[in-house]
């Protein structure tokens, strides 16, 4: 796609019924319901470089009704709660579809479902535990597939099982973005571009909650924080969510002969059930787009310059291209880059907004934030209506994750040691199990517990 032509930045202070800072998806899909519902509010989105630079214009193009946390919230909250919210995830693919059809956006979007792969013993028997748990959670359109059945849909070298859950579509990310904030701004949001925010201060001394630029300030009645895997960055928030990174590379339009044998004409998104998971789709312009963990964190939560990635990172990748897909082994890279998610200390997403202060916030994705920023997005809608008087409790804001509150994550140098052990870690049980182990390897399941994934 190239760049996007950029927006003016902000030249001055202002003032606004709602401040959003971050233009991607969860500030955007906010910006647009809080207009959709009351097109009289004053609603400005401030953006460090442009909409869709972090993560929103970075990742696998998954829009599925996966999301971080189910398991806490289920211990914490009640299962019923969380299956509310499974039922809600569900709900919200269909709403992402349902939006781009309506407002013109050309999203490449295909409803193909999603399909995960066990390539070794250890992975089949998560996998069909993991199908029992998603039909425990009202995920009961959730089918396990035999070696057969899972070839027919992709051709995986190596697959001994998979499954399949209707709730998941491929979409070409940045145009999704791209799309969603042409037709905010039609909408009369205001966007600021190449203006980002040092600090978000709360409402007190008879002064409004306030979003603070070098370029000036704005001032609003609530200011919803949407900067995800860049949440470090502001005064006050280094240990807040820690900026994990993912990669990706692209291979050139592959030939009609390779899409013969692999099959694929469903263009489900695809991913495996190691512990370095994978993620990929066929794109609409036939090639594999294919990601994974490249350097997951780096230290001091910094963040990537412009998703420069290492060439080791590349040929990691590379090589599980290959090993899901012998016949790509020819293949160019075309493209590659890396990008961060945000990731809290319990790995349960959020979503909260405190009537005092006037702050608000949503994230914590974990990577899984395609589908979950729209769900996050009407839930601040719902919270920021209740508070300005027009609207009331709804299923959304009784969803879990409204309100739940995480411990922040350890100081430096423990941050990366942990991270960087808990990664070490899941490589050696995935090497443990393509060697023959059977079940999965018990220092997977340590790190799991060290690492509040479960």
């Amino acid at each position: 796609m190239g760049l996007p032509s950029p927006r003016r930045p902000l030249d001055g202070s202002a003032e606004a019924d709602v401040c959003v800072v971050g233009g991607g998806y969860t500030g955007l899909w906010t910006a647009y319901y809080l207009k959709k519902a009351d097109p009289s509010l004053r609603v400005t989105v401030l953006e460090q470089r442009f909409c869709g630079y972090g993560a929103s214009g970075r990742n696998g193009g998954w829009l599925y009704n996966g999301f971080a946390g189910r398991g806490v919230f289920a211990r914490t909250y009640g299962k019923a709660r969380a299956i509310a919210m499974q039922q809600a995830m569900d709900g919200a693919v269909d709403e992402v579809i349902g939006v781009c059809a309506a407002e013109g956006i050309d999203a490449d979007v295909v409803k193909g479902g999603v399909l995960e792969v066990a390539r070794t013993p250890a992975q089949l028997s998560r996998l069909k535990a993991y199908v029992e748990e998603e039909h425990s959670f009202g995920e009961t359109e959730q089918q396990l597939l035999g070696a057969a059945e899972a070839a027919q849909r992709i051709n995986v070298s190596g697959a001994l099982g998979g499954s399949w859950t209707p709730h998941g579509a491929r979409i070409q990310p940045a145009k999704l973005v791209v799309g969603l904030a042409r037709v905010v701004e039609s909408m009369g949001v205001e966007i600021y571009e190449g203006t980002p925010v040092t600090e978000i201060l709360p409402a007190g001394d008879g002064r409004p909650a306030r979003a603070v630029t070098a370029r000036g300030t704005v001032s609003a009645r609530f200011v919803l924080r949407a900067t995800e895997g860049f949440t470090s960055a502001l005064r006050g928030e280094r240990r807040s969510w820690l900026p994990m990174n993912s990669s990706m590379v692209v291979t050139e339009p592959l030939p009609a002969s390779f899409w013969e044998a692999a099959g694929w004409s469903g263009r489900e998104t695809l991913g495996d059930l190691a512990h370095a998971y994978m993620y990929a789709q066929r794109t609409a312009d036939d090639r594999i787009a294919l990601g994974g963990r490249g350097v997951p964190y780096r230290f001091g939560s910094r963040t990537d310059t412009d998703g420069v990635t290492a060439q080791r990172t590349i040929d990691q990748l590379r090589n599980i291209l290959v090993d899901f897909f012998p016949a790509a082994r020819d293949a160019r890279i075309d493209h590659a880059w890396s990008g961060v998610l945000g990731v809290p200390r319990d790995w349960c997403s959020t979503v909260e907004l405190d009537r005092a202060s006037g702050l608000g916030w949503a994230g914590g994705y974990v990577g899984s934030g395609v589908t979950t920023t729209n769900l996050a997005a009407r839930t601040l809608r719902d919270l920021v209506l209740r508070e300005l008087g027009s609207g009331g409790e709804t299923s959304l804001t009784a969803l879990p994750w409204v309100g739940h509150q995480v411990r922040r994550w350890e100081p430096e140098p423990l941050r990366w040691i942990g991270v960087h052990a808990m990664y070490a870690a899941y490589h050696t049980a995935d090497r443990q199990e393509r060697g023959g182990r059977a079940t999965t390897s018990p220092i997977a399941r340590v790190a799991d517990v060290v690492s509040g994934r479960h």
